[in-house]
């Protein structure tokens, strides 16, 4: 698919055989990359690495236009990133995905080579699952405070870091003992338990975030991020207490997105930090990250006789068989094989 180059000015520019005028300069390829995937409503994070997937590949072929490019510079970009840079597999399906996604929706260009671009495999690992006392003594090192209770809540509840984090006021159901988890991973809300024990601490957390709600009302600000356009539908809703994040910012940030300052909910990257702190105060060698506390809570489930099909059903899991790996965990080791060397 050898096509000539593009001048690097109209690479990083403007598209092809795109015309503006004075008062209306053509797009930049990457505003329409940012436009069409807020069109699909893809999320903020899936926009921002695809657009810096994008951004990485122009600049790997020399700021030639992507239109000019075909397969076999797709694929020298992917074996670069696998051969030179060893990116996980993961990854290098990510950077696939937003080239495809370049291509296709973006540029308009139909792709019959693409059943030549090799994907990376995935590899199949087992997660990484901590004991009971393990778990004690993670969260009895992250204990105090918000961040002890989210430790808590994610280990109790099976949810992930940023369904935890995303977690608003009017989603606890104290008296049915129930979190409803909104929009998580593939757009989908579930129903998780509410464990008995984080009752009081949530209504307590409750009362610290109600009166720091309260000052930034006082303040002329209190709005938070909604989902979608109900900004719109619901003018004041941004400012109304059972929108409020369960776990917010001590700090105002900029949304990326809409340009408005409000008070954004608990950074990841610092629960990340204070989770892998901990679990090397509480001597836990095995790699721990907020995920692992989902695939404990998983684990234990299944430990405990509960049926797979509920356990998938708190996690959220689409197919039964994503849930299965749970179960590998529990088949193998001490209790699920007698060691002949126990025998003798």
């Amino acid at each position: 698919m050898a096509q000539p180059s593009v001048a690097p000015s109209a690479t990083v520019g403007h598209e092809p055989g795109w015309q503006g005028t004075a008062d209306a300069p053509p797009p930049r390829l990457l505003s329409r990359l940012r436009e069409a995937l807020r069109v699909r409503h893809y999320s903020i994070r899936t926009e921002q690495a695809y657009v810096e997937w994008a951004r990485r590949f122009i600049r790997f072929h020399a700021l030639r236009h992507p239109a000019s490019l075909g397969a076999a510079e797709v694929q020298a970009f992917l074996t670069h990133l696998a051969v030179d840079r060893s990116v996980a597999s993961p990854t290098q399906n990510q950077a696939k995905s937003a080239l495809l996604f370049l291509y296709r929706e973006v540029l308009g260009v139909q792709l019959p080579w693409l059943d030549d671009i090799i994907g990376a495999k995935l590899p199949r690992r087992l997660p990484v699952v901590l004991t009971p006392s393990e778990v004690r003594g993670l969260l009895a090192q992250l204990s105090g405070g918000a961040m002890g209770l989210l430790g808590a809540l994610l280990y109790g509840t099976g949810m992930r870091l940023l369904e935890a984090l995303r977690l608003r006021v009017k989603d606890i159901e104290f008296e049915r003992r129930e979190i409803v988890v909104r929009d998580g991973k593939g757009a989908k809300d579930r129903v998780t338990v509410l464990p008995e024990n984080l009752v009081q601490p949530l209504q307590a957390q409750l009362s610290r975030v109600r009166a720091l709600h309260l000052r930034d009302l006082e303040a002329g600000r209190g709005n938070v991020r909604l989902p979608d356009a109900l900004e719109v539908k619901y003018p004041n809703a941004d400012r109304q207490w059972g929108w409020q994040w369960v776990f917010p910012s001590t700090v105002h940030s900029v949304d990326p997105r809409s340009g408005v300052e409000q008070r954004h909910h608990m950074n990841e990257t610092s629960v990340q930090k204070a989770v892998a702190l901990a679990a090397r105060r509480a001597g836990i060698v095995k790699p721990c990250s907020p995920h692992v506390l989902r695939h404990s809570f998983a684990t234990h489930l299944l430990q405990a006789g509960y049926d797979i099909r509920t356990v998938q059903e708190l996690l959220g899991h689409a197919d039964v068989k994503t849930t299965m790996i749970y179960t590998h965990v529990l088949n193998r080791g001490g209790r699920g094989v007698r060691s002949p060397l126990d025998s003798m």
